[in-house]
C-alpha cells in the first residue's frame, strides 16, 4: 500500500497532465462546463482512491475510462432517461500540442474559428456512441487498443464503429460526397 505522500506525488504524474482531456471528453458527455466540472472533480476523487491499483500501460487511457465510468454514473443519478447532446460546442477543450503555432491573421483566426464551430456542432449531432468514439481516438488521441479495452469491445468493433462514426460526421458536414 502507498503512503498518502506516494499516492499524491502517484496522482500528480498519472492523472494531473490529463485533466484537459478529462474535462474535454466530461463536456463531450455530459454537454456543458458546469456538470464536467463537477463530473472531473469525482472522477479524480476515485482516480486518487484507486491509485494504488494502476498497474501501468497508458495514464491518459486510464484516467479517461475513469471519467467515462463516472459520467454515466453521474448522468444516471442526475439526468435518468435523459438524451444527453452537447448544448456548448464552443468551449469544448482541445487538446494541443507542443510548441507555438505562427501568428496568423485575423480574417485567417476568424475562418478558423468557424470551421471548428462547424466540426464541434456537427459532433454534437452525433449518436451518443458515435460521438463518444470519436471524441475517444479523434480529439483525446487514444489508441484503438485502449479504447477497446475502456469500452470492452474488441479492437475491430473499435474500428468498425469509428469508421461509422467518421462516415456520420462527414455527412453531417456535408464532405466527402461523390
Amino acid at each position: 500500500m502507498l503512503s498518502e505522500g506516494e499516492a499524491a506525488q502517484r496522482f500528480r504524474e498519472l492523472v494531473v497532465p490529463h485533466l484537459a482531456d478529462a474535462l474535454g471528453l466530461a463536456r463531450w458527455l455530459t454537454g456543458n462546463k458546469t456538470d464536467a466540472e463537477d463530473v472531473v472533480q469525482e472522477a479524480c476523487l476515485r482516480a486518487f482512491k484507486a491509485i494504488h491499483s494502476y498497474s501501468g500501460g497508458s495514464a491518459k487511457a486510464w484516467v479517461l475510462s475513469i471519467v467515462r465510468n463516472t459520467c454515466f454514473t453521474w448522468l444516471a443519478k442526475h439526468r435518468p432517461q435523459s438524451l444527453v447532446l452537447t448544448d456548448d460546442p464552443t468551449g469544448v477543450e482541445q487538446s494541443s500540442g507542443v510548441g507555438a503555432d505562427p501568428p496568423i491573421t485575423p480574417e485567417a483566426q476568424l475562418i478558423a474559428d468557424a470551421d471548428i464551430l462547424l466540426v464541434e456542432l456537427a459532433i454534437g449531432r452525433l449518436p451518443h456512441l458515435s460521438r463518444e468514439i470519436v471524441v475517444l481516438r479523434d480529439i483525446n488521441g487514444l489508441s484503438y487498443r485502449d479504447i477497446s479495452q475502456m469500452l470492452a469491445v474488441p479492437m475491430g468493433t473499435v474500428m468498425s464503429r469509428l469508421s461509422k462514426a467518421r462516415a456520420l460526421l462527414a455527412q453531417e458536414l456535408g464532405v466527402g460526397h461523390d
